[in-house]
């Protein structure tokens, strides 16, 4: 029944393709709708460029928010769902290896029916080997053992480029294990610590109910599980603590680990989780490995039965039958206020995706990024490039020392477009029908010992850390490369179409950006190889670093709901590259139109197209609880501070909007800010 189901979805769905490549018009890059023209530009542009579409917007049942991105996202998605649906009516014939994997995979996901008749079957082998632990050898045994098959706990363990020397890939072990996002959800004694903490301790009791624990004692291991992730939460460092990657590397002999974290017993446990033979490693956190050894030589074995039991069931709860489904979401929903599940194949869309994004990505790219398309995004950030080029050439704070070490790392960015050179191979992997969460087991420890089979060679530097339908697009610090995804260069961001305004703020924006991370607060700690080197005169640093602490007083003072402010220091290096990274790509924008007509475009100058469209691009409603965890976990800003934060800096965005001193918008020379 199901397979006949996806057959005829497959069909239904075969003109779309032809429709989509037949539409030679893109959609607007700007849609004056969207306007709020009773706010003036000058006192708040997010609100004049997105007033129209915020007073609109309703954020989806299923979303904790709702964005420009989240916008394409959903248009991709019709895509990719038609991809996979063929695939899936598809998998019993085709002699295609990953077109067969891909529709296997997602098909699987689909089937809810295996997996509510499966419910916790699938998991009791591995919970009666956790039952049975009971000593400390078969502790250490266990969790090595779920580590090996990349459910993890205790500690994180990966494997990845030495950093001092990225020629090499190393094994790293350090904190992790925790299930709240994290280390201040268990200490902070405000209302949303404690209610993250009850649900938390809600979501481990229902799991252990789901797993036939009674109710009594389900309750009293979520407490037991709750005592054990506090102590390693206390012993953990705060995501501001984390940004300093200097601090995080600790390479150590195992002998000095064991010396450091005794009750590890680092050389068998590293064997039985599959890492090879090694006589060196790194350390990040030293003193949560410290903590650790003493959790695991003192913390009653009970305790760490129902740690473990945790581990298993909540890495699977998402993938299982509606029950543990239902329990997963309600953990879910109280971090983030999203109301309803997303639907089935949407999860299994996005969880596909994840997985086997290079097989996805190869078909999506097909009919998703144009020749065209990639030679008008090199063009755009070749003149980005040439801009910050030019302003490291004459930067007055900088000495020559310094700043030939800058063009040279400038010169060496590797830039990545759309989809990956080489795509993966899958070589290997086995999936098959049935009961999901058996196949989420086997791409777990499939990807988990491909990791460490690198274990002691070169890195391979032709893998993404996104994929080719991801709506976004990364700078990697350690690789000296940025990415940008096929997936984020669509309309309306960009397409080859567009005015140079639309275009240089719709993405010229995200390039300048991402190309400025290389040299924000993180990034200018790495050099031109991508090695972990201070490359930075004294006097040069200390002066990047007063330019740095304006920016962190800067996003301090905004306020996001009630008393919440914004973190200036954990969102310093993304904020350092929205302020450069639009800077820059005004700059290309003016360097293209020289002594070009600068012609209206629905009433708007081509500079003011670049500021909307750059406004426009980082629209976004979120939830109360969804901005809160934002502001104690990621790196970004909200949305409207990336947008008027940045441009309140620049001169040229008053004089395109005709803003005076002492308007809102228009930052005061004081506290003007310009590092790159």
């Amino acid at each position: 029944m199901l397979r006949l189901a996806l057959r005829r979805a497959a069909l239904a769905l075969l003109l779309a393709p032809a429709a989509l490549r037949a539409q030679t018009t893109p959609m607007p890059p700007l849609d004056r709708a969207n306007l709020d023209t009773t706010c003036a530009p000058c006192e708040n542009f997010y609100k004049y460029a997105n007033g129209g579409w915020l007073k609109r917007a309703t954020i989806p049942a299923a979303f904790s928010g709702w964005s420009s991105f989240n916008e394409l996202e959903e248009r991709n998605r019709a895509e990719l769902r038609r991809i996979l649906e063929t695939a899936a009516a598809r998998a019993a014939s085709t002699r295609d290896a990953d077109e067969r994997l891909l529709g296997t995979f997602y098909a699987s996901c689909m089937d809810s029916s295996a997996a509510e008749r499966a419910g916790a079957d699938p998991l009791r082998p591995e919970l009666a080997r956790i039952d049975a632990i009971a000593d400390r050898d078969a502790l250490r045994a266990e969790l090595a053992r779920l580590h090996r098959m990349g459910v993890g706990g205790g500690l994180g363990l990966g494997a990845g480029p030495d950093a001092k020397n990225n020629t090499v890939v190393v094994v790293s072990v350090g904190q992790g294990g925790i299930g709240l996002p994290t280390k201040d959800f268990y200490t902070r004694t405000d209302a949303t610590g404690q209610r993250a903490r009850d649900a938390y301790l809600a979501y481990a009791a229902r799991l252990f109910e789901l797993a036939g624990i009674p109710g009594d004692s389900a309750r009293a291991d979520a407490a037991r599980v709750m005592t054990l992730e506090t102590a390693l939460a206390t012993a953990s460092k705060s995501p501001v603590e984390l940004r300093d990657p200097n601090a995080s590397y600790n390479p150590m002999s195992l002998e000095a680990l064991d010396t450091l974290a005794p009750a590890l017993h680092a050389r068998e446990f590293l064997a039985a989780a599959g890492v090879p033979a090694v006589d060196r490693l790194i350390v990040r956190q030293p003193a949560f490995m410290r903590a650790l050894s003493t959790e695991l030589e003192s913390r009653p074995l009970e305790d760490w039965r129902a740690y473990l039991r945790m581990r298993v069931l909540a890495g699977n709860a998402g993938v299982m039958g509606p029950a543990f489904e239902s329990a997963n979401f309600a953990m879910n929903s109280a971090l983030t206020g999203a109301r309803e599940q997303l639907p089935r194949w949407q999860r299994c869309l996005r969880t596909t995706d994840g997985t086997l994004g290079d097989a996805l990505g190869r078909e999506y790219v097909k009919v998703a990024f144009t020749p065209d398309a990639k030679r008008e995004m090199q063009r755009m950030a070749a003149n980005l490039r040439g801009v910050l080029r030019d302003r490291l050439g004459k930067l007055e704070w900088m000495s020559e020392a310094t700043r030939q070490e800058a063009l040279r790392k400038l010169e060496a960015l590797d830039q990545k477009l759309g989809y990956p050179e080489k795509w993966r191979s899958y070589d290997g992997l086995e999936v098959a029908p049935g009961a999901f969460v058996h196949n989420v087991a086997r791409v777990r420890e499939y990807f988990q010992q491909d990791g460490f089979s690198r274990v002691g060679k070169a890195p391979d530097r032709t893998r993404w850390a996104m994929t080719p339908p991801t709506v976004n697009a990364y700078y990697s610090p350690q690789n000296n490369e940025v990415a940008f995804p096929a997936g984020r260069v669509q309309p309306p961001f960009f397409h080859p179409t567009y005015d140079p305004g639309a275009n240089y703020g719709g993405i010229g924006g995200t390039i300048g950006h991402e190309i400025s991370h290389g040299f924000d607060d993180q990034g200018r700690q790495f050099d031109a190889k991508g090695n972990l080197r201070d490359w930075w005169t004294a006097d040069d640093a200390a002066r990047f670093r007063e330019r740095a602490d304006m920016v962190v007083s800067m996003y301090d003072a905004y306020t996001v709901l009630d008393s919440l402010h914004v973190n200036g220091r954990l969102t310093l290096g993304e904020n350092i590259a929205d302020i450069a990274g639009v800077s820059i790509a005004y700059e290309a924008l003016e360097r293209e139109l020289a002594g070009r007509p600068r012609n209206l475009i629905d009433g708007f100058t081509p500079e003011q197209r670049f500021f909307l469209a750059y406004a426009q691009a980082r629209r976004g409603a979120l939830r109360p609880e969804q901005a809160r965890l934002q502001i104690a976990t990621d790196p970004h800003s909200p949305n409207e501070f990336r947008v008027n934060g940045p441009l309140s800096n620049m001169e040229e965005f008053a004089r395109a909007f005709g803003c005076k001193r002492g308007d809102p918008m228009v930052r005061p020379d004081s506290t003007r800010i310009r590092i790159w």
